[in-house]
């Protein structure tokens, strides 16, 4: 039995959400075969057992991990962590000469030169393209822009409604906070009059017998804060005043830019070439490893060790951070993704997406470089419940020219009958845009702590359990590319033999009809058709 301590994962508020299911499930049943233990997972222990049998013998690869940092003192991961062979901790010296001091585990994107600063909340990307371009694009029609500049203006256009529609909603807040103050007044008038008192407690009105609705609701707010502190009851003219005083607060409200959070970290963000800045602390302290450390696990949670959980293989766990509470920005994606390139990464797991890409050239750049250095990017779908082929989500497979790019594998979240659905409810798709779906619904994995672990639901997860199938057959196969690992991921993907519940819609349709393969992942599959392959050269 293994040992374990189990922690419920809490909300983490950043990127691609984490998101909760219900149902009761084993522990690791994402990796379990279905014919053996009747449960949609990877059939991770078969294809060990294939590999076993075939002779083949491992070789550890990297995989970066682009997300919000991780623990590296989890007893489940510190063995396998990527070190910089180069570089030498703690010494405040750039031994490799790369431009990042002591980067032993990877790259801090979103930290000051300060090591105990960072970037930990953020503003979304829908202000800050709003705010940026405003002067340059209100009230310009499309004719009027130059052909290099659409996706930009249309870009802003669409940000333009996103604030359009922020505007009417804190319109609707205001006009109800004075709705409920002339309620509240109206109410308060009648009860003056009736009661003959001009201050009056709940204790005064509750036998007071009227079917007239905004008495009522008005009772009824009296009756919710009846008792404070002190235990005293609250007056009439309290509640008046928590509403005069909840209107002034909503008429206060105003859509302003945003905060520049980022600024801390120094550089000229303008400037795809300022590329040194940041700091080594991959881990910050105040919880913000959660979702990377859980999406480690996933991939390289040490094997065999009889601790917690298992990860899919053994390989170098390297981590760069880039996403706050908030959207991440551009420019630390392309760094991020060209670093991993640099430094030996064979694949990056994507877990994070927003709606907007203003400098998304920057990051079709970096996706080339990492296709030219052979390296496989697996992202997460993303939680929308939306049809990625009809919506925006950011980074993506298609260049700003529209061609795909061939190094990329975006995944879906997969569940099981038994737990809520053999699609998670919360998972975006596309026949297009959605190459495969894995097991992303109530996944056991570390999180903070020296010996944690707990469940967590997102596409988040099912993106790293690709990530770790593909790093498994860079591991046993290391004759295969980028394009054949690629291709084996998706050409053994299982079709399953039941109809899917589209997410949102809940239309009941082929797993073909919201994906490219209309398959879930299974390493089992993928080990063999990679020994086909390598068998026949």
């Amino acid at each position: 039995m293994k040992k374990n301590t189990i922690l419920s994962a809490q909300v983490f508020s950043c990127l691609m959400l984490v998101s909760f299911i219900s149902f009761a499930q084993p522990q690791g049943w994402h990796l379990k075969d279905y014919q053996e233990d009747s449960y949609y997972g990877i059939s991770l222990n078969k294809a060990y057992t294939f590999l076993k049998q075939a002779g083949r013998s491992p070789k550890k690869v990297v995989v970066a991990v682009i997300d919000s940092g991780i623990d590296t003192a989890h007893v489940d991961l510190k063995n396998n962590l990527w070190r910089n062979p180069k570089e030498w901790w703690g010494n405040g010296k750039d031994d490799d000469k790369n431009g990042y001091v002591d980067d032993v585990f990877g790259w801090n994107f979103i930290g000051a030169s300060e090591k105990d600063k960072n970037v930990e909340k953020d503003s979304y990307e829908s202000e800050r393209v709003y705010w940026k371009f405003k002067d340059r694009y209100e009230g310009v029609p499309l004719a009027k822009i130059k052909k290099r500049d659409r996706y930009q203006y249309q870009s802003w256009l669409r940000a333009e409604l996103d604030m359009h529609m922020k505007s009417l909603g804190l319109q609707k807040s205001i006009e109800g906070a004075q709705t409920g103050l002339n309620d509240a007044l109206y109410a308060d008038s009648i009860l003056m009059g009736n009661l003959n008192k001009a201050a009056y407690t709940f204790q005064d009105v509750k036998e007071y017998n009227t079917q007239d609705p905004k008495v009522l609701n008005f009772m009824a707010s009296l009756k919710r804060r009846s008792t404070d502190t002190l235990n005293k009851a609250i007056k009439n003219t309290d509640e008046i005043a928590f509403r005069k005083n909840n209107l002034v607060s909503k008429k206060e409200l105003k859509i302003n830019p945003p905060t520049d959070y980022r600024s801390i970290v120094g550089d000229n963000y303008a400037n795809i070439k300022d590329r040194y800045y940041g700091n080594n602390n991959i881990t910050v302290s105040n919880g913000s490893a959660f979702h990377g450390t859980h999406v480690a696990g996933i991939i390289a949670a040490e094997r065999s060790n009889e601790l917690g959980m298992d990860g899919i293989v053994d390989a170098e766990i390297m981590s760069l951070r880039v996403v706050p509470n908030g959207d991440e920005h551009d420019k630390d994606i392309a760094l991020a993704i060209r670093y991993a390139a640099d430094n030996g990464a064979k694949v990056i797991n994507m877990s994070f997406g927003k709606g907007y890409s203003p400098e998304k050239k920057w990051v079709d750049d970096a996706v080339k470089y990492a296709q030219k250095k052979g390296v496989l990017l697996v992202h997460a779908a993303g939680n929308d419940m939306k049809n990625v082929d009809t919506t925006f989500t950011y980074p993506t497979h298609t260049f700003l020219n529209g061609k795909p790019a061939e190094n990329w594998i975006t995944v879906g979240a997969s569940g099981d009958p038994k737990i809520g659905g053999l699609v998670a409810s919360f998972s975006n798709y596309g026949k297009e845009g959605v190459d495969v779906f894995a097991p992303g619904v109530q996944i056991y994995s570390t999180i903070p702590g020296a010996n944690k672990y707990g469940l967590a639901s997102g596409t988040s997860m099912a993106a790293p359990v690709v990530a770790g199938v593909a790093a498994l057959l860079f591991t046993y196969f290391p004759e295969l590319n980028y394009r054949q690992v690629k291709y084996i991921i998706e050409a053994s993907a299982v079709k399953p033999p039941l109809e899917v519940i589209t997410p949102k819609t809940r239309v009941k349709v082929k797993l073909s009809d919201i994906s490219k393969t209309g398959g879930i992942v299974n390493a089992y599959e993928a080990v063999k058709l990679a020994d086909q392959l390598t068998s026949r050269k």
